[in-house]
């Protein structure tokens, strides 16, 4: 489930394999979230989208 989401994100925002920093930082910022309680596949996404749009990218 973590892996599709991490995916699923790395897709939206556009991070090819090469971007391995980026891709790390998602990773930890995923299991983060995922360690703090969220711990459904729809809710994770809920809540990497809105920080996502609260960063403003």
């Amino acid at each position: 489930m973590l892996q599709r989401v991490f995916d699923r994100l790395c897709e939206e925002r556009r991070l090819a394999k090469k971007d391995w920093e980026q891709r790390e930082y998602l990773a930890a910022v995923v299991l983060q979230v995922f360690d703090g309680g969220t711990q459904e596949e729809a809710g994770l996404w809920r809540a990497l989208s809105k920080r996502r749009a609260a960063k403003g990218e």
